[in-house]
This record gives structure tokens, sequence and C-alpha cells, in this order.
């Protein structure tokens, strides 16, 4: 399909939905529709099975022939009350929906949804830009589709609905749990949305990554958010999602010269503390869980160094030597004595 017809199709797409939503009670003619928008009767047919086979719409058909009409599930007419934002509230929500549209690499119709709506309220002089946003939004070959499951955890969320879900953990076998969803938490580390709640089994709290969810139903069953429970408390010493269960760790890393001002423009961390010294700018903070920050440490490459704590340095010591390994760079690192160190030689290339 060319990018321009592409274009019209979303837009009309978002119309379609728009209209179907504002009446969700009413049945409609496949003519009605299409005299709505504009086109034929078979495109309009087309455009209705799209809406629904994509999730945006849940519609069935009720009758045969030239007298079927088609309606809204019943289960799904729920919809949340109009929003009035100004200009710059406006802009700021779409910023943030933009910046989790960026988040997702796999396909999710919801968020594309959703982005869309808001579109829609802009200025329109914005609108076409933003709209060829939209029409390549979570497209990407081969990539999975989310937004069954987003759906259904996002309305057990929302509604505090208990849901069954099939998850499967990395390198381990899938396993079926009763989830109730405290929190939804996206992760611009990841990539990805997180839900945190109580899980059974374990009978406790737990932390799901939305990718991992094979399947998930809704339940009759209703649960409440235990009064002790906080999100912003649980999170607050995490660097992402992980929040750990013992003491936090106490990070300290170096950076030079060359990226101090860089690493000064962002709070990185609530606990963060800055300390200039001669050769940059040392970097503290209190984190539950290192696993989360590794990879922001090795994205600052040479730097940035892991002074404490020890357990962390000494993986970042071993991922250059598997980086020297990887790039089949020979160290000739030589001992105050003048010879060459064995310990390290051994490190890198093993023992004979």
């Amino acid at each position: 399909m060319p990018a321009d017809d592409a274009l019209k199709k979303a837009i009309r797409l978002v119309q379609l939905r728009q209209m179907l939503l504002s009446q969700p009670d009413r049945t409609w003619r496949t003519r009605e529709v299409a005299e709505r928008l504009g086109v034929s009767e078979d495109s309009a047919r087309r455009d209705l099975e799209d809406l629904s086979g994509a999730g945006l719409v849940p519609l069935y058909t009720e009758g045969a022939g030239p007298s079927s009409v088609w309606l809204i599930s019943p289960a799904s007419r729920a919809v949340l009350p109009p929003l009035h934002l100004d200009y710059a509230q406006g802009a700021a929500l779409y910023t943030a929906a933009r910046l989790l549209s960026q988040q997702q690499d796999e396909r999710n119709d919801v968020v594309r949804a959703a982005l869309s709506n808001l579109i829609s309220i802009l200025p329109e002089s914005l609108r076409p830009h933003l709209e060829r946003l939209v029409v390549g939004l979570g497209q990407s070959e081969g990539r999975g589709n989310v937004t069954t499951i987003f759906e259904t955890l996002a309305r057990a969320w929302l509604t505090r609905k208990v849901v069954t879900m099939i998850y499967e953990p990395p390198h381990k076998n899938p396993y079926t749990c009763r989830f109730a969803p405290y929190l939804l938490e996206p992760s611009g580390f990841g990539r990805t949305i997180y839900f945190i709640g109580h899980s059974t089994p374990p009978g406790e709290l737990r932390t799901y990554k939305l990718e991992r969810v094979r399947q998930a139903a809704l339940t009759g069953e209703a649960f409440e958010i235990p009064p002790s429970f906080s999100g912003s408390d649980l999170l607050k010493q995490a660097w992402g999602v992980m929040y750990g269960g013992d003491e936090p760790a106490h990070v300290k890393l170096q950076f030079t010269l060359f990226v101090s001002q860089r690493v000064r423009e962002t709070i990185w961390h609530p606990s963060q503390k800055l300390t200039e010294t001669p050769t940059g700018l040392l970097w503290e903070a209190d984190i539950a869980d290192v696993t989360e920050m590794k990879p922001w440490i090795r994205g600052w490459g040479g730097d940035c160094e892991v002074i404490e704590p020890a357990a962390l340095r000494q993986e970042m010591i071993q991922e250059v030597h598997r980086l020297a390994r990887a790039y089949g760079i020979n160290p000739t690192t030589v001992t105050p004595e003048g010879k060459p160190d064995e310990s390290l030689l051994t490190d890198l290339f093993g023992e004979e």
C-alpha cells in the first residue's frame, strides 16, 4: 500500500474509532459508516474488520446480509471521561505519549490508538506531521503483538480485577499464576512496560515484563491494594523496576572530564551525589539492585570507572577482559619489576 494511502487509512481509522466510541450503545449499518467516512461500503467493511481485528474497538455483528449491523461488545463499552486540555497541557501529554511509543518495539495497538486520540485534540496545524508518526508505529516486521495482553492487564489494573496468566521467564519453563496488578511501570532502559503486583504462586509481590506474558484472561475476582503498598516508596531506590530486598548498594563512579558536563545535566537517580575531582566527576548513589544499571555504565565506555561496590568493579574488570578477547586485543601489561603480569594474561587467555 503506498504511503499516502496508508496515511489516509490510518486517519480514517482514527475517525471511525472515535465515531463508534462516541455512541457505544448504537448499532451501525455498513452503509451508514461508508456515508460518514465518504468511502465505498467495501472499504467501510474492511475498516470495521481492521478495527475489530486489531483490538482497537471490540466489534461484533448481528443479523445477515443487508440487514446486518455492527455493535460494540457490551463488556468493553466502558471508556474514560472526556479530557479537556489547554495547548501547553496537550503538548506535554503528547510528549509523554510519544516517549512511551518510542519504548515499544513490539506492536501495541492500544498505545497507537491512544496516541492517535491525543493527536486528534491538538491544533490542526500540527496533525499532519504527527499522524505520519503513528502510521508505522509498532509495525516492525517479525515483532510480536502485545495488544491484547496489554489491554487485559491494563483493564485489570484500572478495574482492580485479578487475571489468570501464563508467564515465561528467560531460560525457564512457562508457568500459570493468578495476578493482581498494583502498578504499571514503563522502563526506558528495557524499552518495555512492567506490571508489579501480587502473584499466586508464589503468594508474594512480583514484577512481570509485558513481552514475557504469553496469555492473560480477566476474571471477575476483585482485589484491593494493601494500604502498606506504595509504588513510589518501593521504587525509590531502584534504578528501574528491580527494587531488591536487602540493603541498597552504595555505588561510586568516576567520570572523566570529557563527559562530566553531560553527567551533570541529568538527575539519574534521586539519591545521587556529585563531587568535582581533579580528573572529572565522582558520582554516588544508593541503588537497590545494580543489575539494571550495568548497561548504563557500559554505555559510558572508558569515561566511567566503577570505584564501589567491589563486586560490581570486579564484574566490569571481567567485562573488559571479555571485550579484549572479542576484539583480539593482546595486552602487554607490565609489572613494576618489568615483567608481564601473568595473572592478567591468564584471565584474558586462560591457562595452557
